[in-house]
């Protein structure tokens, strides 16, 4: 089966990443593994970013070892806070950073290229930048990373992108508490959830979770008990849950092994009767306090814990 909603997400590949993560960041032997499983069950999309270690460098590498046996679309990130909020002159940096990403992954064009810092949709000079790399084909699509409600609106309505990138999850349904679907399918955008495992959260054991995340073992007992009642384990409730979202264009997921995602396919491709538990789950957590869905606010809780 062609998993073609799927995007490979690399971060772990070129960090040590993830709450849950046991493994630590995987060799290069393990990650062009990684890569061939995914490529043999159809993943064409794969998420990455200059700001992810050295995962450009694996992927240009394992590209450049296929001598242009694949079709792969790749899409990377700006570095995130390089240029400044009041940069006026900042579309030779964006081309350059975009040229330097080309080289490390050994190929002429990304098929898609967004701001991992949202404030730069807001920087005419860096936007400008983008659409003159478009226009002069470094990258086929642009579009931003978001964390926050309003600028995903904001990014979706504009009508100037051609992605948006998401954090989705059952526990972070903060957007559907807005019209940013409706919005994203109004003006062409292609959404691209991401978190869906809130970096293992979701995951861990209730009793392995650091003091600074408490207030998660409650949301975490309370989809247990939901879920008990349909025999659906924490991992496939999680993956089905963006996956059956028919607003989600592509499901970018990340993982630590090879054996992590195999399983992960399987779930995409096993039928399995998740409607019920969807409709439950569906707008259940709406309220999940930010600290716990936002990542980059863990080690906030944790300096204070």
């Amino acid at each position: 089966m062609k998993n073609n909603r799927l995007c490979l997400g690399t971060v772990q590949f070129g960090l040590h990443y993830g709450i849950n993560n046991k493994t630590g960041k995987p060799s290069r032997p393990e990650v062009f593994r990684m890569l061939d499983e995914a490529m043999e069950n159809g993943i064409e999309f794969i998420d990455t970013a200059a700001a992810y270690g050295d995962a450009e460098e694996i992927l240009g590498e394992y590209i450049a070892a296929q001598k242009n046996k694949i079709n792969l679309k790749i899409i990377s990130k700006l570095r995130p806070n390089l240029i400044a909020k009041e940069e006026k002159h900042a579309e030779e940096t964006v081309k350059r950073e975009i040229e330097a990403s080309l080289k490390r992954l050994n190929i002429d064009t990304l098929n898609g290229y967004l701001l991992h810092t949202p404030a730069n949709f807001y920087n005419e000079s860096i936007v400008n930048g983008l659409v003159k790399c478009k226009e002069a084909g470094l990258i086929e699509d642009w579009g931003v990373s978001v964390y926050e409600t309003q600028d995903a609106l904001n990014v979706a309505g504009s009508g100037i992108v051609d992605y948006i990138q998401v954090p989705y999850s059952v526990f972070d349904q903060r957007l559907n508490k807005t019209g940013f679907f409706k919005l994203a399918k109004q003006k062409n955008v292609t959404v691209f959830a991401r978190s869906t495992f809130l970096q293992g959260l979701i995951l861990m054991d209730i009793k392995e979770i650091p003091a600074y995340l408490d207030t998660a073992k409650g949301y975490l007992q309370e989809l247990d008990i939901i879920l008990e009642k349909y025999n659906i384990s924490r991992l496939m409730a999680a993956f089905l849950f963006s996956f059956n979202n028919p607003d989600v264009d592509y499901i970018v997921f990340g993982v630590d092994n090879l054996e992590q995602l195999k399983e992960d396919l399987m779930l995409a491709e096993k039928p399995v009767d998740f409607k019920q538990c969807y409709k439950e789950l569906y707008n259940h957590f709406l309220n999940v306090e930010q600290s716990i869905v936002i990542p980059s606010l863990w080690s906030k809780k944790q300096d204070k814990g």
